[in-house]
C-alpha cells in the first residue's frame, strides 16, 4: 500500500488498534506476544492495554511472517497459543474462542471459509487444472495450536529451510491434522486500498 496499513485510520482508531480491540474482547488470552519493529513499542503497549491485555509483550519482528511468529514464540510458555494477522481488524471475538476450544480438544485449529470462486492452477500463462472447489477452503487466522505442537513446526520448518504462508502449513508438515473453524467472510485482510474501504463501510454496516 506505499504506507504502514496497520497505522491507517478506521472510525477513530488504527486497523491494528481495531484488531487488539477484537482479540481483547475474547476474554480468552492470558498474555499477548506482538511482533513488531522496536519503535512501535510503545504505542502498541497503550493499544493492547486498552483493549483490556493485562500482560503484554513487544518482540522485534523478521523479515518474513514466519520469522516473526518463530520470535514470538520464544516468549510464550503457556499450553496453548493463538497465532493471528494485525491486519484481520474485523476477526470478531468468538472466533478466537472457537479456534482456541479446538485446538484444545484436538491439538490444531484454523478458521476458514468455503471458496465461492472457482480454482484453476495455472503454468506458463494458460490454465493446467481446475480444481474441485467442494473441496477447496481458504484459510484465514486466527489460528490456534498446543504451544508445543507450534513450536516444533516452526523448528522442522528451519531445519528444513521451508517457508509457509501459514502456521497450519508448518503444523501439517508434521502430518499432524489441523481442525477446520468456520470463520467469518468480514474476516478479511486489509492487504490493498480497496480492502480498508471495505472494512471501514463494513463496520458502517454491521449486520
Amino acid at each position: 500500500m506505499g504506507q504502514d496499513k496497520l497505522w491507517l485510520d478506521v472510525h477513530g482508531t488504527s486497523v491494528v488498534g481495531l484488531t487488539l480491540r477484537n482479540a481483547g474482547a475474547a476474554g480468552c488470552f492470558d498474555r499477548l506476544v506482538l511482533a513488531a519493529p522496536a519503535e512501535r513499542g510503545d504505542a502498541l503497549r497503550s493499544l493492547a492495554s486498552a483493549a483490556g491485555f493485562l500482560r503484554v509483550d513487544v518482540v522485534e519482528g523478521g523479515p518474513r511472517r514466519q520469522d516473526s511468529v518463530y520470535a514470538a514464540l520464544q516468549r510464550v510458555e503457556d499450553e496453548f497459543v493463538c497465532v493471528h494477522d494485525a491486519a484481520r481488524p474485523l476477526a470478531p471475538p468468538q472466533l478466537f474462542r472457537d479456534v482456541l476450544a479446538v485446538a484444545q480438544a484436538q491439538g490444531a485449529s484454523t478458521a476458514a471459509i468455503a471458496c465461492v470462486d472457482t480454482v484453476k492452477r495455472a503454468h506458463d500463462g494458460h490454465i493446467v487444472e481446475t480444481l474441485p472447489r467442494a473441496e477447496l477452503i481458504a484459510t484465514q487466522t486466527p489460528q490456534a495450536f498446543s504451544t508445543y505442537l507450534l513450536k516444533h513446526a516452526h523448528e522442522a520448518a528451519r531445519a528444513d529451510d521451508v517457508e509457509g504462508d501459514d502456521d497450519s502449513y508448518l503444523v501439517e508438515r508434521l502430518g499432524q491434522q489441523v481442525a477446520v473453524v468456520p470463520g467469518d467472510p468480514r474476516n478479511i485482510k486489509v492487504t490493498h486500498e480497496q480492502d480498508l474501504r471495505l472494512v471501514r463501510a463494513l463496520l458502517e454496516s454491521p449486520v
